[in-house]
């Protein structure tokens, strides 16, 4: 397994409330963690980077090479949920940060699967043999605008509503987060993003890209966050790979 992310402050934004945490288990097992921050000047920094640590603490301490496929699950969605009572207590107890919260998307790629689990509009895709599709869904208003069909995805990307979440972790005292699991075989890649990113490219232009740098995880996730900041850099943005391989 091959892991790397690059993260950037963006073109208009002055700090960047996105958070990103990486790491392989072992040679065959890798994770991931992006979370992009919302509320007020400095709640979105505090809630990113507060639930990205405490998950990557959460999976470090409870991976083992042995794990069931619903242990596994069992493990990400736990480390979310002690994520969000850490977020959530936070606001409670701090005036300036009250209300604040954070998107999630979190990955396990091991033995031949890739777990997914997220809460927000921060997606993952997955590369594979038949190509290029996003295995998350947005908990968004312009996605709910495009499930009951009012709306195109190219609308929604430049929607002006289109920051509008409809979950985020560590806004209430429970969080409810999607669960999957894909196959993962060698060669497959699967990458996680922050809307900063996916704002900006297509899954036709993410694939050149993946395709582009197949063999090279650290410029592919540069050359894409570059390619957001040039495009207009409205967010802050924010990209991490698992190559399988």
């Amino acid at each position: 397994m091959k892991v790397d992310y690059s993260t950037d402050v963006g073109a208009i934004r002055e700090s960047n409330q996105d958070s990103c945490e990486c790491g392989l288990f072992s040679s065959d097992s890798a994770w991931v963690v992006v979370c992009d921050g919302m509320g007020g000047a400095n709640g979105g920094n505090v809630a990113s980077e507060v639930a990205a640590k405490k998950i990557k603490e959460f999976l470090i301490d409870g991976f083992e090479e042995n794990m069931s496929r619903q242990n596994i699950k069992s493990l990400i969605l736990n480390a979310i949920n002690r994520a969000n009572d850490a977020v959530y207590s936070m606001s409670l107890e701090q005036e300036e940060l009250r209300g604040m919260g954070t998107t999630a998307v979190v990955l396990v790629a091991t033995k031949g699967l890739l777990h997914v689990a997220h809460v927000g509009d921060s997606r993952a895709y997955l590369k594979n043999e038949e190509g290029l599709s996003q295995i998350t869904m947005d908990h968004s208003f312009v996605q709910d605008l495009v499930n009951m069909g009012q709306i195109t995805p190219e609308e929604a990307r430049v929607h002006p509503q289109r920051n509008i979440i409809t979950r985020a972790l560590g806004a209430h005292e429970v969080v409810q987060c999607d669960y999957s699991c894909f196959d993962f075989s060698p060669g497959d890649v699967t990458l996680a993003c922050s809307d900063g990113l996916s704002n900006y490219v297509d899954e036709e232009l993410l694939l050149e890209y993946i395709n582009k740098y197949e063999k090279d995880e650290k410029t592919l996730v540069e050359s894409l966050t570059q390619y957001a900041v040039e495009s207009g850099g409205s967010d802050n943005i924010t990209v991490a790979v698992i190559k399988n391989g």
